[in-house]
C-alpha cells in the first residue's frame, strides 16, 4: 500500500513536470520565421495546372554549408541548383508562389518573375559568314586615339593574360578570333550553372560579345582589324541571353568561373536585369546588390580585375548621399568595379553615356556622331557605339599592363591604370543639341571629374609610367 501511494505520487510529479514543460514550450515557441529549418510547409504537388518554375538567386549568412542552403530551399517549397559555398550564393527554382516569402524576401529574388507576360520575341539569330580579309586597321581610329597601335610595340601585347569576356558569346570561328578563344576556359551561364558545352558559349542571336571580344584581343594579322592585345587569350563567358538579359544568377555564375580559373580580367558590357534603365531601386535591388557584389569581390580577391561599361541611359550614377538620392548601375556601381564612359571621336563625353563622380574611373572611345567602333561580328565586320564599346579599350589596356607586369595584384594595376592617363577637364558647355541648354552637368576638376573619371585611357602612358602629353 504504501509502495502503490509512493508510485501514485511519482507518476503525479511526472506528469506535473511535463505539464509545465508543455507550457514552457507554449511560452516560448519561436515565431514561425525562424522554424523553417525544423518544420517544412505543406508544398503544392504539380498537377499539370500549377505554374512553370521560376528561378532565383538566393543569398544566404557568409559561412552557411551546401547542405544547410540546400535544406533551407527544400523546406521553403524549392529546389537548389547551384550554390557557391565560397560566397554563400546559392541558385533555386520553384513553381510555388510563396517560396520567396518562405525563404524571406530579403534573401531571394527573381528577375524572371518581372517578366511574367513579356512578349518580348527572341533576336534574330546571327549567321556566320566568311569575312573579308581585307585591311581594314586604317579605320581603327579608337586604337590611335587610347595609343594601342604604339603601344604593342613595347609590350608583351597580352601575352599569358586571359580576359573572360561575360557577355553574349564569343565567335570562335572568327578568323580574328579563332586564335585567341580558349574552349577549355569558356562557359555559359544563363540559368546559374556553368555549363561548358561549346553551344552554351557560343552566341546565338547577338554580334555584341563577338564585338567586344574584337576590341580587346582581335589578331594583329594584317587582315581586318587589330585589337588592344592581340596576343591575349580569350574566355567567352555567356551571361546574356536571347531577349538581351542579364540575369543576376548569370552574372553570378560569370564572376565566380571567372574566379575559379584565375582570370586575370573580366569584362562587363551589361545591365543587370530586370533594370532596363541605369537606376536600379526597387524590390529585389538589395539581394541582386549582394549576390553580385559578393562575386566581384571574391573574383578580385582571386586576382581579377573587373572592368564594366557605365551603361547607356546617360543617367547621372553620381553614388547616393543617404538621403534617397543617387542613382546606380549594375554591375557598373559596384566597388572595385573599374567602371568605363564613353566618348566620340571628338574626345568628348558620348551624348549616351552614363556618367557620376566616384563612380566612373576612366574614359574611353566608345563612338558617337556618325563614328562608331569597328569591331568583329559573326561573319564579318561592324560599327558599333556604346559604352559596350568603351569598356574593351580599358580591358585590353590591362592586359598589356597585366601581360608586362604578371605578378601584379588587382589593385596595382587599377593604380598604374588610372595614375597614367590623358586627363580631361570638365566641358565648359555641354549643350550637344545646340538649343541652349546644357545636355548634362560634370562636376570635379581636371584631373578627376564625373564625366571622365580619371581621364582617358592611355596605352602607351600606362605601360611607360607617364602621363601623355596634353
Amino acid at each position: 500500500m504504501t509502495l502503490l501511494r509512493a508510485g501514485a505520487r511519482a507518476l503525479r510529479r511526472v506528469a506535473i513536470a511535463a505539464g509545465a514543460a508543455l507550457l514552457t514550450l507554449a511560452l516560448f515557441a519561436p515565431p514561425a520565421s525562424s522554424r523553417l529549418a525544423d518544420q517544412a510547409p505543406a508544398c503544392p504537388t504539380p498537377d499539370g495546372s500549377t505554374s512553370a518554375a521560376l528561378r532565383y538567386v538566393v543569398v544566404f549568412d557568409r559561412g552557411t554549408s551546401r547542405r544547410t542552403a540546400r535544406q533551407q530551399i527544400d523546406r521553403a517549397c524549392g529546389s537548389q541548383t547551384e550554390y557557391y559555398p565560397e560566397i554563400a550564393v546559392a541558385v533555386a527554382t520553384s513553381a510555388d508562389p510563396g517560396f520567396r516569402a518562405r525563404i524571406g524576401t530579403d534573401r531571394a529574388f527573381s528577375a524572371e518573375a518581372t517578366r511574367l507576360g513579356d512578349d518580348a520575341q527572341p533576336r534574330r539569330h546571327v549567321s556566320r559568314g566568311t569575312p573579308d580579309t581585307a585591311d581594314r586597321t586604317a579605320e581603327q581610329w579608337d586604337m590611335h586615339m587610347i595609343n594601342a597601335d604604339r603601344a604593342q610595340r613595347d609590350s608583351a601585347r597580352g601575352q599569358g593574360v586571359v580576359v573572360g569576356v561575360l557577355d553574349s558569346g564569343i565567335d570562335d570561328s572568327h578568323p580574328d578570333l579563332a586564335g585567341a578563344v580558349d574552349p577549355e576556359l569558356s562557359a555559359g551561364c544563363l540559368d546559374g550553372s556553368p555549363d561548358t558545352r561549346e553551344r552554351a558559349w557560343r552566341p546565338t542571336t547577338s554580334p555584341h560579345g563577338t564585338h567586344v571580344a574584337g576590341i580587346i584581343a582581335a589578331a594583329d594579322d594584317g587582315s581586318g582589324i587589330t585589337g588592344v592585345a592581340p596576343r591575349a587569350r580569350l574566355a567567352s563567358i555567356k551571361v546574356v541571353g536571347k531577349r538581351g538579359y542579364t540575369d543576376p544568377e548569370s552574372a553570378v555564375c560569370g564572376y565566380m568561373w571567372a574566379a575559379r580559373h584565375r582570370m586575370t580580367i573580366t569584362n562587363s558590357s551589361y545591365l543587370v536585369a530586370p533594370w532596363s534603365l541605369s537606376c536600379a531601386s526597387g524590390d529585389g535591388v538589395d539581394v541582386v546588390r549582394e549576390a553580385i557584389g559578393r562575386a566581384v569581390d571574391y573574383a578580385e580577391e582571386r586576382g581579377t580585375t573587373n572592368v564594366a561599361a557605365a551603361t547607356n541611359d546617360a543617367a547621372d550614377l553620381t553614388l547616393a548621399t543617404g538621403s534617397g538620392d543617387g542613382c546606380e548601375a549594375l554591375p557598373a556601381s559596384l566597388r572595385p568595379m573599374i567602371t568605363v564612359s564613353s566618348v566620340g571621336k571628338d574626345g568628348l563625353k558620348a551624348g549616351y553615356s552614363s556618367y557620376g563622380l566616384g563612380v566612373i574611373s576612366l574614359a574611353a572611345p566608345g563612338g558617337g556622331r556618325g563614328h562608331c567602333v569597328l569591331s568583329t561580328v559573326p561573319g564579318g565586320y561592324r560599327k558599333l557605339c556604346g559604352t559596350s564599346m568603351a569598356a574593351p579599350h580599358v580591358s585590353g589596356v590591362l592586359a598589356l599592363l597585366a601581360g608586362k607586369h604578371p605578378d601584379a595584384t588587382p589593385d596595382r594595376l587599377r593604380q598604374r591604370l588610372t595614375a597614367n592617363t590623358a586627363p580631361l577637364g570638365c566641358p565648359a558647355d555641354y549643350d550637344l543639341a545646340g538649343d541652349g541648354t546644357q545636355d548634362a552637368y560634370c562636376t570635379g576638376y581636371r584631373a578627376y571629374n564625373g564625366f571622365y573619371g580619371n581621364g582617358m585611357v592611355d596605352a602607351l602612358a600606362a605601360l611607360g609610367g607617364g602621363h601623355r602629353a596634353e
